[in-house]
C-alpha cells in the first residue's frame, strides 16, 4: 500500500508540471536542430532516406513481393514508422538527465519530467509522420477506414512504454555510463528482431512467440491492422493482455527507479 501511495503521489506531481512539459518539449524541439542550415527538417530527412534505402533495396533490388495484397513499400513505411518512434525516444531519453545536469542541483525543478520531455518531443515529429502516410495512402487508392484512429490507441501505449524505458534508463544511466552505449546496441539489435521489413511467418511458427514477448511487435503490427488490414485491437485478446502487462510493469518499475535514485543524482552529477 504504501508502494502504491508513494507511486500515485510520483504521477500527480508530474501531473502537476504539466504546463511546464509544453514549455519545455517546445524548447526541446527548437534546441535540437538549433545552428543547422536545415534546422527542424532534419528530423524528417534522415528518417526519410532510410525509409527510402530500405525501400530501394528489397523492393527495387530483391524485388519483395506484396504482403497479403499490400504493397511492399506501405507494409515497410507502416511498420517503421513507429520504430523510428520507439528507438529516437528510448536514446534521446536515456541520456536526458546528464544532458541537463545543470537543472538536477535545482531543488525546484521537477527532474522527472526531462524523459517526458523527449518522448513529448518524438511525439511531435511522429504525429507529422502519421500524417505523411496518410497522405501515400490516399495516392495509392487506399480508402479512409475508422479503424485508422485505431492507431492512437497503439501510439497511447507506445508513449507509456517509452515513458517507463525512459525513466529506467536514464536514472540508471546517471550512475552506470555505459548504460547509453548498452541501450544504443540493444536498438541496433531490436530493429533487425522486429518484423519491421520482414514478416512473422518466416519464423518457424514454434518460435513465434519469442518474436511476440517484443512489445514493439505489437505496436508495428498494430499500426497495420489499423492502416491495412481493419483489424481491432481486442481481437488479439493474449497479445494485447500480454503488451499492457509487460508496459505496466515497465512503467511502474522505471517510476519507482527513478524516485527512489532522484536524491543522489546531484552527488553523482
Amino acid at each position: 500500500m504504501y508502494y502504491l501511495k508513494e507511486f500515485l503521489v510520483f504521477i500527480k506531481h508530474i501531473f502537476l508540471s504539466r504546463r511546464l512539459l509544453v514549455i519545455l518539449t517546445h524548447h526541446d524541439i527548437r534546441a535540437r536542430y538549433l545552428g543547422s542550415f536545415l534546422g527542424f527538417l532534419w528530423a524528417f530527412i534522415q528518417p526519410a532516406i532510410m525509409i527510402f534505402i530500405l525501400w530501394f533495396v528489397f523492393q527495387v533490388g530483391f524485388k519483395s513481393r506484396p504482403m497479403a495484397n499490400i504493397p511492399f513499400v506501405l507494409w515497410l513505411i507502416a511498420g517503421i514508422i513507429p520504430w523510428f518512434f520507439f528507438s529516437d525516444v528510448v536514446v534521446s531519453t536515456t541520456n536526458s538527465i546528464i544532458e541537463n545536469s545543470f537543472l538536477v542541483k535545482k531543488v525546484v525543478f521537477r527532474v522527472s519530467i526531462l524523459p517526458i520531455i523527449k518522448v513529448l518531443s518524438g511525439l511531435m515529429i511522429h504525429l507529422f509522420f502519421i500524417g505523411i502516410l496518410i497522405i501515400i495512402l490516399l495516392l495509392y487508392g487506399v480508402k479512409p477506414s475508422i479503424f485508422w484512429l485505431q492507431s492512437l490507441y497503439y501510439l497511447s501505449g507506445m508513449v507509456m512504454l517509452t515513458v517507463g524505458i525512459g525513466w529506467l534508463m536514464s536514472s540508471l544511466a546517471v550512475f552506470v555510463r555505459d548504460i547509453s552505449h548498452f541501450v544504443g546496441v540493444a536498438i541496433q539489435f531490436g530493429f533487425w528482431i522486429t518484423p519491421i521489413f520482414w514478416p512473422i511467418s518466416m519464423v518457424p511458427e514454434k518460435y513465434n512467440w519469442l518474436i511476440k514477448l517484443n512489445p514493439v511487435f505489437y505496436v508495428v503490427e498494430g499500426y497495420r491492422d489499423s492502416f491495412f488490414r481493419n483489424i481491432p485491437f481486442w481481437t488479439h485478446r493474449e497479445l494485447t493482455i500480454l503488451f499492457w502487462l509487460e508496459t505496466g510493469i515497465i512503467f511502474i518499475l522505471g517510476a519507482m527507479v527513478f524516485k527512489r535514485l532522484r536524491p543522489h543524482f546531484a552527488d553523482v552529477l
